[in-house]
């Protein structure tokens, strides 16, 4: 196996626990909040604290690198800091058994914004080594197969922390018998730790250049910081309302559920691993540009792709002894997210604007509609989000030349939408207020304003020379 293939299988391995982890964050939503009798809105506070732990994470980041007058990257190494953030983590899952214990819920909470700050180090030097570890060109593309290790890890993630979990606990148990929740978490940071070894002794790079691109050369377009680039401050806006839109979409789907088809608690998993099967789907289809394949064969693969995926879902779920017959029909729902995908053309602003509006029709589909068509509608959410991170993140660091590295610490910052706008959302959902149908136009209002980005950033990139439709983009 070449190298560079090997750096990039061990690389996109931390990819998968990222997944896991925030997938199966919607399976602890709703346990906590029917044993510890939560308010949707403050069950929503485990989305919150995890992903706010990525924002403090990255603020603590900036201060610490200016106090030592460098980036801590380039300081300590990129392939040295994913391993410490991995340590990181594996510390905050050693909070669950404390917190299952005495079924606390500011403890558990506390030990997934630990969690969340070490994936905030390991996102921050992953991201820019993933695009710069092979052909430039291609960075986009291998940062959506890392995209889709990710979402294997958010299919499987629910399935295997609901069997620990309602293996041992069904309806009407005690409270203590939340302590099921301790063990997938204390496996989990076991596996951190393994890692993080395999890491620190692997060949991955612990330096990466920048290269500076054409539009960069041109003293003219030097701004001289980051924040100056509008594609940049309008891109950490787009970061913030589409990590929103994807996580309040999952994890308010299981009180949705509950509520209008009775769905039990410890039944609503198999629909959640959709949901995030979703983005492993589309994720899959955009990696196919990653591979040095004809122009004939890549059509081909455009169809094949996709499918896999779903079997890989469905063939996960079989082994949990799950019935498949709901599922089949969302065969046909794929076939939507490969048409935007083709007429894209490979385009991350055209791709970005048109799986945008797909997004809104969607949710608006599931707010007008009712029974399992709202539930497949708001899960479709996931086929349209599956790419925007790496269209988003193409476009707001494309021109940044030396500053890249700084742009790209700013949108990780960013990440905290996932905690705003489900926790929005969840307030929003309830019954004195818009009620958990109607709160689903808070996602609405996300795809909107990624719509108008997938415009404005195609804008303001041409004014500054770079054209993906002339295939001359700053990489």
């Amino acid at each position: 196996m070449p190298k560079s293939t090997r750096n990039l299988l061990i690389l996109i391995s931390v990819f998968f626990f990222w997944g896991f982890v925030a997938a199966s964050n919607d399976i602890l939503i709703p346990v906590f909040k029917e044993k510890l009798n939560l308010e949707q809105w403050q069950s929503q506070m485990i989305s919150f604290a995890f992903y706010v732990a990525y924002t403090v994470g990255s603020v603590i980041y900036v201060l610490l690198s200016k106090a030592n007058g460098g980036d801590i990257l380039n300081k300590i190494g990129y392939k040295n800091g994913i391993a410490l953030g991995l340590v990181i983590s594996a510390c905050g899952t050693l909070l669950f058994y404390p917190a299952a214990q005495t079924a606390s819920f500011p403890l558990m909470i506390s030990g997934l914004f630990i969690v969340g700050l070490g994936f905030s180090l390991q996102q921050t030097a992953a991201n820019p080594l993933v695009i710069t570890i092979g052909d430039s060109k291609k960075g986009a593309q291998r940062l959506s197969m890392a995209g889709g290790v990710n979402n294997f890890g958010t299919t499987i993630g629910p399935l295997l922390v609901s069997y620990a979990i309602f293996g041992s606990i069904s309806d009407g148990v005690k409270l203590s018998d939340i302590e099921s929740v301790k063990i997938p978490y204390l496996i989990l940071g076991a596996a951190f730790l393994i890692v993080a070894v395999i890491f620190k002794f692997s060949s991955l790079p612990n330096q990466i250049e920048h290269k500076e691109d054409a539009a960069q050369n041109n003293s003219a377009n030097d701004k001289g910081s980051a924040l100056k680039y509008p594609q940049l401050v309008l891109g950490m806006i787009a970061i913030f309302l589409y990590v929103g839109v994807e996580v309040s979409t999952a994890s308010n789907l299981p009180e949705f559920m509950k509520q209008h088809l009775n769905t039990g608690t410890s039944q609503v998993a198999p629909y959640v691993s959709l949901f995030w099967a979703s983005l492993m789907i589309g994720r899959w289809t955009g990696s196919v540009g990653a591979f040095d394949i004809k122009a004939g064969t890549k059509k081909i693969m455009q169809f094949l792709m996709p499918y896999l995926a779903f079997a890989v879902f469905l063939l996960v779920n079989k082994i949990a002894h799950h019935d498949l017959t709901p599922f089949y029909l969302y065969a046909f729902v794929i076939v939507a997210m490969i048409a935007g995908d083709i007429l894209s053309k490979g385009n991350p602003a055209r791709q970005l604007l048109i799986f945008s509006v797909m997004g809104i029709l969607a949710l608006m589909i599931g707010i007008f509609t009712g029974g399992m068509v709202c539930v497949y509608s708001f899960i479709s959410v996931g086929l349209f989000c599956s790419t925007l991170w790496p269209c988003i993140f193409t476009l707001a660091i494309a021109g940044l030349g030396k500053y890249t590295n700084q742009g790209s610490s700013y949108l990780i910052m960013m990440i905290m939408g996932g905690g705003f706008i489900s926790l929005l959302q969840g307030w929003l959902a309830g019954d004195n207020l818009l009620g958990i149908q109607w709160s689903y136009l808070v996602g609405v209002a996300c795809f909107s304003y990624l719509a108008f980005y997938g415009w404005k950033a195609a804008k303001l990139l041409k004014e500054q020379g770079i054209d993906y439709d002339n295939n001359n983009a700053a990489h």
